[in-house]
């Protein structure tokens, strides 16, 4: 064990250990790159997301690269993994659309919560309850949310290079802006659209610009990796940018840096920074007797998301790729405080929610993008410390990194997703017992557009096919606490 914890922490000469970890500086530093690109959309998003509460959008831009780059920080130096951190955008439209638009929170209350689901994420990850929950999870499950994730990467890739388009007509919509949708209400500037079963997925027809340069990036990408070419996914990612140039996919026009502008947005940053903490936060969070059940459930969807998709995240791409080793599991398992790579890595994503809510964002997560940066061989925290320097970077150099389309990033997510998917060899699918669990991990993951929904599917129907075969005993308690969470999760979201 002794020697287990030398290799987990940096050796003489060598912080990051890329030798015991089998790759190199420029492996680590291209693959860095790789996922800043494939995650970099979060920077552009996630402030016009949460703007419609009405946030300053440059404060919350500035607040999501503050929280990115101390986040992805600490994963890099602190737990040695090539993970990086980011507002997660399930998160963030649970928070506008539901916290906020449906259950008529402030977002200075919203931050609040948020703060407090990283508190409480700290706690479960001190504690070693998060560590318990994974040691809870089967073998046969662990290998499906690992394929599932790579349905669900390869999915967002699909959309992104919009390879697939859906058709709805007025009798499946049902939301619209968060709100019931009616029929004869006007609507004035429409931001979302939820619909039913009624959503039909078509192929895109090849005539859209941004269709036919993502369809050269998988392409290209997939002949990179046939010749066994270094830096493939960063390679067609860049040469994608370049090619959408012609097709007026990429715009270099607005690639300036205007330090006028930053000192503005650093000045709104004021306005998120401590907002948790005011009296329209947390000082008037509990004030209402009658909401305090309905604040104390919106929490805990909050803590139950973040948790759960940090865990399918590194269970989905650490094992396979053998970022958490045998011997690192074993120092899970066995040891006590920060003695292994995952107990590190739990940590970081813990306290980086709470750094996040301070500054003004939403839920801060390891991003499954990631996974891209992994796929092009990145093994330690130097791929993520990269990913980290590009966030700071982006400070002045945003409106350059805004640059790269969709339609280049899209084909590393869809290649990334095949490569995960090759977990799917270790489930027993002839075994109905195995399958049907492993079935429900896997595909409401990608569907439900949630890495945690997914797991939520695969625990449920365990505890039910286990139980049917009078196999229950088998069930982890663990395992079924949290089913039961998640059922009650489904339940409150229904009633809100």
């Amino acid at each position: 064990m002794e020697e287990t914890k030398k290799q987990a922490y940096h050796p003489k000469g060598d912080f990051f250990n890329l030798k015991g970890n089998g790759t190199n500086v420029h492996t680590e530093i291209m693959a860095g790159i790789t996922t800043f690109f494939t995650m970099s959309y979060i920077l552009f998003v996630n402030p016009q997301v949460l703007s419609k509460t009405g946030m300053d959008s440059q404060a919350v831009f500035l607040a999501t690269i503050i929280a990115a780059s101390i986040g992805t920080l600490v994963m890099a130096l602190f737990a040695n993994v090539p993970y990086a951190q980011a507002p997660g955008m399930g998160l963030s439209a649970f928070f506008t659309y539901t916290v906020c638009m449906s259950l008529h929170f402030t977002w200075q209350q919203a931050l609040a919560m948020v703060f407090i689901c990283g508190l409480i994420n700290i706690i479960i990850t001190v504690t070693k309850f998060r560590k318990l929950i994974i040691k809870s999870i089967p073998k046969s499950l662990q290998n499906a949310i690992s394929g599932g994730i790579g349905i669900f990467v390869a999915y967002i890739g699909l959309k992104n290079a919009n390879l697939i388009q859906f058709s709805t007509d007025s009798s499946s919509m049902v939301a619209i802006n968060g709100q019931p949708y009616s029929a004869t209400a006007a609507y004035k500037g429409i931001t979302s659209v939820a619909s039913n079963g009624g959503v039909v997925p078509s192929i895109a027809t090849f005539n859209q610009p941004s269709v036919l340069v993502a369809l050269f990036g998988i392409i290209l990408i997939v002949i990179l990796l046939m010749l066994n070419v270094k830096g493939a996914i960063l390679i067609g990612i860049i040469a994608t940018t370049v090619i959408g140039i012609p097709f007026g996919v990429t715009d270099f026009s607005g690639a300036s840096i205007t330090f006028g502008s930053l000192g503005t947005a650093f000045s709104k940053l004021g306005t998120t920074f401590g907002a948790a903490f005011s009296s329209q936060g947390m000082g008037s969070l509990f004030n209402d007797p009658s909401k305090f059940l309905l604040v104390i459930m919106t929490i805990f969807a909050f803590s139950l998301s973040d948790t759960f998709d940090t865990i399918g995240t590194f269970i989905g791409t650490g094992r396979r790729t053998g970022i958490f080793s045998e011997e690192d599991e074993a120092a899970l398992n066995d040891s006590k405080g920060f003695n292994s790579k995952m107990d590190r890595a739990l940590f970081a994503d813990s306290i980086a929610t709470s750094i996040g809510a301070i500054f003004g964002t939403s839920n801060t997560t390891t991003f499954v993008e990631s996974a891209a940066g992994i796929g092009a061989g990145g093994r330690t925290g130097l791929t993520s410390l990269t990913t980290a320097i590009m966030f700071m970077l982006c400070t002045i150099l945003a409106p350059v990194a805004g640059c790269i389309p969709a339609a280049a990033t899209a084909p590393a997510l869809i290649i990334v997703g095949i490569m995960m998917m090759s977990s799917f060899k270790e489930v027993n699918w002839p075994d109905m017992e195995e399958a049907i669990p492993a079935f429900g991990a896997a595909i409401f993951m990608a569907l439900a557009y949630s890495i945690s929904y997914g797991i939520a599917a695969g625990f449920i129907f365990y505890c039910i096919v286990k139980a049917v075969k009078g196999k229950f005993k088998d069930v982890h308690p663990i395992l079924l606490v949290s089913a039961i969470l998640f059922v009650l999760n489904f339940i409150v979201l229904a009633i809100l």
